[in-house]
C-alpha cells in the first residue's frame, strides 16, 4: 500500500563527515523532501555529496548528524519494514559472473516477502533472450538493465537509482527511461542521481542541485530554467586578433532582451528572452567594437545552464576535477 499522505523521503539537517588528513565534509546540513509519487533528481558533480546522501537514505551509510525518514520510518528502528519497500540500483553493481540472468533475479526475489515473478521483471527490462545467459557474458548495457531488474523484483514503493544510465548506449537509455516512466504510472516514487541534463529534464518532476554537500537550488526543471531569466541561449566565439581590446561580458548585459552574459573559456553565452531581438543588437555591438565573429549558435536553455549559473562551472567538468 502506497501512502501518499506521508513523504517518501525526508532528510533534515543531514551531515556526513569522513575522518582523514584532511577530514572530508561530504554532506553539510542538507535538507530534502521527496513526495510520494514523484520522480526526484539529485544533480551535481562527483564530490558534491549526492552519492553519499543517497547511500544514507539507502541505509548503507550512517549520518554523522541529522535525521532521515522513509515513508515516516527510520533506520535503526524500522529496518525490515523499510527494506521491503525499497528497490536499489547502485552506481556500480557487482553480480556473480557465473549465475544466469534468471538465477540472479530469482536470488534477489528471495530477499523479499512479496514481489514480482522473475520472468515478468526480466521481460520488463527486455532481457528475455538472455534469461539463461551467464552474467559474465552480458554487455555493459545488459548488466545495467539486470541491476535495475534486481531493484524492481521486490515490487518496491521507492526506487533509488544512482547514475542508472552512465555508459549506456542511446537505445538502452531510452529503454530505462520507459521503465522509470512505467514505474511512475503506478504511483510509485523514484529518486535518481544523474549527470545527464536531458535525462533529468525528461524524467524528473523536481530536481535538487547539490554542490559542496548542500542543496543550492530546488524546483521543477522548468522553474529552474525560468530563473535564468531567459528561455534561450546565444553562444558565440570571436576571431581574436592582435591589437583588439578584450570583450567583457558585462558590456553585453544591457542589450535588449538579454538577461545575463558570461564568458566560459573561449566562448560567450547570453541568456535571452527573444533571440530575434537580441541577435541584431549583439551583431551591431560587436561591429561597433571591431570584434569579428568566428562562430554563433542559438539553443534553448537547459539545466546545464542553471548549473553553470549557480556554480560557475559545467557539470561534466566537475567530474574531471573531482
Amino acid at each position: 500500500m502506497i501512502l501518499h499522505m506521508i513523504a517518501a523521503i525526508r532528510c533534515t539537517n543531514l551531515v556526513k563527515h569522513y575522518e582523514g588528513r584532511p577530514p572530508v565534509e561530504a554532506v553539510r546540513g542538507l535538507d530534502l523532501t521527496v513526495e510520494a509519487g514523484e520522480c526526484f533528481g539529485l544533480l551535481g558533480p562527483n564530490g558534491a555529496g549526492k552519492t553519499t546522501t543517497i547511500e544514507i537514505i539507502e541505509g548503507i551509510a550512517e549520518p554523522t548528524a541529522g535525521e532521515v525518514e522513509i515513508f515516516g520510518m527510520r533506520w535503526g528502528r524500522d529496518d525490515n519494514a523499510i527494506k521491503e519497500r525499497l528497490g536499489i540500483s547502485l552506481q556500480e553493481t557487482r553480480l556473480s559472473e557465473k549465475l544466469q540472468v534468471r538465477e540472479t533475479v530469482t536470488l534477489f526475489r528471495s530477499f523479499y516477502k512479496c514481489g514480482l515473478e522473475p520472468d515478468e521483471v526480466i521481460r520488463r527490462v527486455s532481457l528475455e533472450e538472455k534469461a539463461t545467459t551467464r552474467v559474465g557474458n552480458l554487455s555493459g548495457g545488459q548488466r545495467q538493465r539486470l541491476a535495475v531488474a534486481c531493484a524492481l523484483v521486490g515490487d518496491p514503493d521507492l526506487l533509488l537509482l544512482d547514475e542508472p544510465t552512465t555508459g549506456l548506449d542511446p537505445q538502452s537509455r531510452r529503454q530505462l527511461w520507459e521503465l522509470i516512466h512505467a514505474f511512475r504510472v503506478q504511483g510509485r516514487t523514484v529518486l535518481l542521481t544523474t549527470h545527464y541534463m536531458d535525462e533529468a529534464e525528461r524524467l524528473c518532476d523536481r530536481v535538487a542541485v547539490v554542490d559542496h554537500g548542500k542543496v543550492i537550488a530546488l524546483g521543477s526543471p522548468r522553474d529552474l530554467i525560468a530563473e535564468l531569466g531567459g528561455e534561450h541561449i546565444i553562444e558565440f566565439t570571436l576571431d581574436e586578433r592582435d591589437g583588439l581590446s578584450p570583450l567583457e561580458p558585462a558590456t553585453l548585459s544591457d542589450l535588449p532582451a538579454v538577461r545575463s552574459a558570461r564568458k566560459d573559456a573561449d566562448h560567450f553565452s547570453l541568456s535571452v528572452t527573444e533571440p530575434h531581438i537580441a541577435l541584431p543588437a549583439l551583431l551591431e555591438r560587436l561591429g561597433q567594437g571591431g570584434h569579428p565573429l568566428a562562430g554563433l549558435s542559438t539553443r534553448h536553455a537547459s539545466l546545464e545552464d542553471v548549473f553553470v549559473m549557480l556554480t560557475g562551472r559545467h557539470l561534466r567538468e566537475g567530474d574531471a576535477t573531482s
